[in-house]
């Protein structure tokens, strides 16, 4: 039986300054059989390791070399002019390089001052050095006269629609064309279900992408909490789609239920923001999102940015299979294009909404309500006010609240309801008129010019009219700064809520 020990072979006295090495010892023929550098050293003790893990290691007295290695967990290697940088995410040193190698589950990063940076896995097979060059700047990280990244970024969504949808919607003749669906048309073509694996606002986001696909692609689709997902022993079969959606690409479950659908052969598509990330790499194809590095913890600009994307999938992939009529695929794709400078108009409601913020901070709990695609963004409206002002509030589909939770209704539990124009908007306007009969404090959400439902409401909130897929994402800005901005008048950390981190990397 062979043991590693490791001894200082220059002496005690000198421990602080001179590398020790690490001798096998054979204990059944009681003698020293060799010794292993710090590198094998790693590996065999990795090899002995269960769950997941980022790891550095150093050598004492030698200052020269670290050996990293990471197993379900984000690590990402800067390399600038003469240095190395270890960290979990790029946007944390993207101050000093743009040049990345991310390193992949089971594999051990050598990094040696002296010579180029080694790949190698737990069995020593050499791996391959891909250096991704960030088109990120530092500027992207900064607050730019902002209070909070939180206020910046959503001032920023009528820009990151843009990079978004750039190079992807033709202006002239509004062809929607992703790569992702071009290189893998009869994966789509071929489709019997799709399954959406997400967390969180992502969750949200893709239960939006439920109802564009199914309404523009006609096939049927599921959404899944991936922490569930992948304890439950789900069928997969290889003619499913498995969308695995994440901000970061690093989401632990997400990432987890991605491995168990490739196993299970299915073709597996991310949407995701961070070039280089975990899950961009373990998908089988994909769509960035483009918006840029998101700091604050609440998401906003990528939940837009999901929803872009997915819409833009839809209608490629309708295109494709013939489900989509032309005059709406036209309708659609122009309404894309036209997105960004609707959310310009929209973002002109932010001093109302302010003010509106100041009369609701007193309570403890709200209702969010909403139909159809704009049912999700009652979820994600109510999620963002729990994040970031630890006000308890639930997102409804509004038709249910007359199965149990209306008994809550009282002069105390404000009522956000989300009520734009869409073939449920009578249905919207009848369960408004419920709750006043109750004594609920309304804030609508409405088209511009809606009398209907200003009349019922007691504070009304009013934003410009898209095409109906589209209006979860003009919905959701005057949800974030409602959230925000109560958050702020109840002096919470608003860019970092307590208990709560930006990328959930961990089970």
């Amino acid at each position: 039986m062979a043991v590693y020990i490791p001894i200082n072979i220059a002496g005690v006295q000198d421990a602080q300054e001179k590398p020790s090495k690490t001798y096998r010892l054979d204990l059944d023929a009681g003698r020293i059989v060799g010794f292993v550098d710090n590198l094998e050293a790693v590996q065999q003790a990795l090899r002995q390791v269960v769950g997941a893990y980022a790891i550095a290691v150093i050598e004492k007295g030698n200052r020269d070399e670290i050996i990293a290695a990471r197993q379900s967990s984000p690590m990402a290697i800067g390399i600038g002019e003469g240095e190395f940088f270890l960290s979990s995410d790029a946007a944390s040193v993207i101050e000093y390089t743009q040049d990345f190698v991310y390193v992949n589950d089971g594999e051990i990063a050598v990094i040696n001052r002296h010579k180029p940076l080694k790949i190698v896995t737990l069995d020593n097979h050499e791996g391959r050095v891909d250096i991704k060059k960030l088109q990120m700047s530092i500027s992207q990280l900064e607050k730019g006269g902002y209070p909070h990244f939180m206020l910046k970024e959503i001032y920023e969504q009528p820009k990151t629609i843009v990079d978004c949808i750039r190079g992807r919607i033709s202006p002239d003749t509004y062809e929607v064309k992703l790569s992702g669906v071009i290189d893998n048309r009869g994966k789509f073509l071929a489709a019997r279900r799709i399954v959406f694996v997400a967390c969180g606002t992502s969750w949200h986001a893709a239960l939006i992408g439920e109802h564009l696909i199914e309404n523009i692609c006609r096939i049927p689709v599921e959404v899944e909490y991936a922490s569930e997902f992948r304890y439950r022993n789900p069928i997969i079969n290889a003619d499913d789609i498995v969308i695995a959606v994440s901000q970061s690409g690093e989401t632990a479950d997400t990432l987890a239920a991605v491995e168990l659908a490739r196993k299970a052969g299915a073709f597996v598509f991310g949407i995701c923001n961070v070039v280089g990330s975990s899950i961009a790499r373990a998908t089988d194809s994909g769509a960035y999102i483009h918006v840029g590095p998101e700091i604050g913890v609440a998401s906003t600009k990528a939940f837009t940015g999901q929803v872009t994307v997915m819409a833009m999938l839809a209608l490629a992939v309708g295109r494709e299979r013939g489900t989509v009529t032309e005059a709406y695929y036209n309708e659609v794709s122009a309404a894309l294009l036209h997105l960004p400078e609707t959310m310009e108009e929209v973002l002109k409601v932010a001093p109302q909404v302010a003010d509106l913020a100041k009369i609701f901070t007193y309570a403890h709990n709200f209702i969010y309500l909403g139909r159809g695609y704009n049912y999700p963004t009652a979820l994600e409206g109510a999620l963002k006010l729990k994040e970031i002002s630890y006000i308890h509030a639930e997102g409804y589909p509004a038709a249910e609240m007359k199965h149990g939770p209306i008994a809550l209704i009282d002069a105390e539990m404000p009522t956000v309801a989300i009520a734009t124009p869409d073939h449920t908007y009578e249905k919207t306007a009848s369960n408004i008129e419920e709750i006043k009969a109750r004594g609920g404090k309304i804030i609508a959400v409405i088209a511009r010019g809606d009398e209907q439902v200003r009349r019922s409401a007691d504070f009304v909130i009013e934003v410009p009219v898209i095409a109906e897929c589209l209006m979860p994402i003009v919905v959701s800005v005057p949800l974030q700064l409602l959230a925000y901005y109560i958050a702020v008048y109840k002096g919470r950390n608003v860019d970092q809520p307590r208990n709560l981190a930006k990328s959930v990397t961990v089970e």
